[in-house]
């Protein structure tokens, strides 16, 4: 089976060879249905450049509308917008979604019974948040891969959508901080002095939800700050303009990877008090 290959080859700009011999492989792609969710697992780019390699592109109505993308858009593309959303799931060898597909009997749309026998199914599925959905499809006879529980590596770099959709909400967890915070962000100067002195903004981590906002932030003049629990981090605080702030652990919080480990009780307390030091009357905005 080269069906993941030929994925891996069409995400990185590379179009596989087709065989004519068989069958085209057909990707079917819902809509989200869990609450405020406005994702889609597939865009009408992506569906062109899969339909170029020689698959099919099943798409149910509605599906892209919440990321800004029309049904018509989607036909544009190459794609069919199917009707029903059982027809599309059964026919379909590969399921995209953003989310664990629906389980639920008592409902008139159960997505994990439809899915068949050998069917491949990707996603962000969070296994061990959604066990009933996970048990489903097991039952179902699906091949399921969770793209959350792909390891941050350079390799896997592609594919690790945990990390993207952390540093898209890292960044606009920093624009709706500058629009709730009520509070100009650099310092303003005029003719009259000094009006405002630039907001302090402390990130907790510097992972991918940490990383991505630090630019916005220095960028709108605010004065940054991080902490960080693995020991190789203050340099790298330091090397793009920030302060750190942190304390002398125990022992090495580091796991490798780019993973920290759970610290020890006493040093658990002593960052708590910390991290409220840092954040006490008139210390940050």
């Amino acid at each position: 089976m080269t069906l993941l290959a030929d994925m891996k080859d069409i995400q990185s700009g590379c179009a596989p060879k087709v065989h004519e011999k068989e069958a085209a492989v057909k990707i079917a792609v819902l809509r989200e249905s869990r609450p405020f969710e406005r994702r889609v697992a597939l865009v009408p780019e992506s569906c062109q450049k899969l339909i170029k390699a020689g698959f099919t592109v099943g798409v149910e109505p509605g599906a892209g509308v919440g990321a800004g993308y029309t049904d018509e858009a989607y036909q544009e593309s190459g794609a069919d917008v199917e009707s029903t959303a059982e027809n599309l799931v059964r026919s379909a060898d590969f399921l995209l979604t953003v989310n664990a597909p629906q389980s639920d009997p008592d409902n008139a749309r159960d997505v994990t019974a439809w899915v068949h026998d050998g069917a491949y199914v990707l996603g962000s599925l969070m296994p061990l948040r959604n066990l009933k959905e996970m048990e489903s499809l097991a039952q179902s006879g699906a091949i399921a891969f969770s793209t959350d529980a792909i390891p941050p590596t350079t390799r896997a770099q592609s594919m690790d959508t945990l990390s993207s959709m952390n540093s898209i909400g890292g960044y606009k967890g920093v624009l709706l901080a500058a629009a709730e915070l009520g509070k100009y962000f650099p310092m303003l100067s005029s003719a009259a002095g000094t009006v405002f002195f630039p907001r302090k903004s402390l990130l907790l981590g510097r992972r991918s939800q940490g990383y991505k906002p630090w630019r916005p932030r220095k960028r709108l003049g605010a004065s940054v700050m991080a902490t960080d629990v693995r020991p190789e981090v203050k340099e790298q605080i330091e090397s793009v303009g920030g302060k750190y702030v942190g304390i002398e652990l125990t022992e090495d919080a580091s796991a490798g990877g780019g993973y920290a480990k759970e610290l020890s009780a006493e040093d658990q307390a002593r960052q708590r008090e910390m991290l409220v030091l840092a954040r006490g009357p008139n210390r940050m905005s």
